[in-house]
């Protein structure tokens, strides 16, 4: 029980940590906090239970232009073991090259997507199409999304994490995202901008992934 002070009022216990987690504390900012805030959320609940302490993931909202500013004001609250991301579409922005440039400049992952974030969900269904702009790219998801689920696609649902995991493969669609990055670079594409279609979000995926797997293989 903590100590009384002379005024009567208790005094706060001194010396009190948080647990480090051991596998990392994960800072996300998007822009949205419908799909893309819905799909992290759906990762972050999908670890096995004994993982959530060791495995950290915080998904807050900005605007876009301040992505990089607001991860990093998240991640210097705790700088010893913060692994900040933003997560963003192409779409319309119009300096989308910058702020990618610019997380990598202050040290922060960008989970980017171009033309939105659906080209990542198409990859979860065995292939990444060639949609250009957004409209076209979530036209075209939503009608393999209901052929494949038999529901109408909501940019909004909370359950869109699971969903794809059920319908789909998180493990091929990762490989698939990763075959088109190296295809555009192989092409001699190396600007994000016109990298279309493409997404990095799946190196965020795939790092907490491997480490969850990771450490219950060492349990076992």
């Amino acid at each position: 029980m903590a100590r009384a002070e002379r005024n009567g009022q208790r005094k706060k216990r001194e010396n009190f940590r948080k647990r480090v987690p051991d596998l990392g504390y994960y800072f996300i900012v998007t822009d949205t906090d419908a799909t893309e805030g819905n799909y992290i959320r759906g990762l972050r609940d999908s670890l096995p239970n004994e993982m959530q302490g060791r495995i950290v993931i915080k998904v807050t909202k900005a605007k876009t232009e301040k992505l990089v500013d607001a991860c990093m004001e998240q991640a210097s609250l705790e700088p010893q073991y913060g692994e900040p991301w933003i997560i963003f579409d192409r779409d319309e922005v119009v300096n989308f090259n910058k702020i990618i440039e610019d997380a990598k400049t202050q040290g922060v992952n960008a989970g980017w997507s171009n033309p939105c974030i659906e080209i990542w969900f198409d990859a979860y269904f065995g292939r990444m199409h060639g949609y250009q702009d957004s409209v076209q790219c979530c036209r075209g998801f939503a009608a393999i999304y209901e052929k494949k689920t038999g529901n109408e696609y909501r940019k909004a649902n909370k359950n869109i994490y699971a969903i794809l995991n059920q319908y789909g493969n998180e493990a091929s669609a990762i490989t698939i995202a990763e075959n088109r990055l190296q295809e555009h670079v192989r092409n001699g594409v190396n600007i994000p901008s016109e990298m279309c279609p493409c997404t990095t979000v799946y190196k965020l995926v795939e790092e907490i992934r491997k480490k969850t797997e990771t450490a219950i293989d060492e349990k076992i």
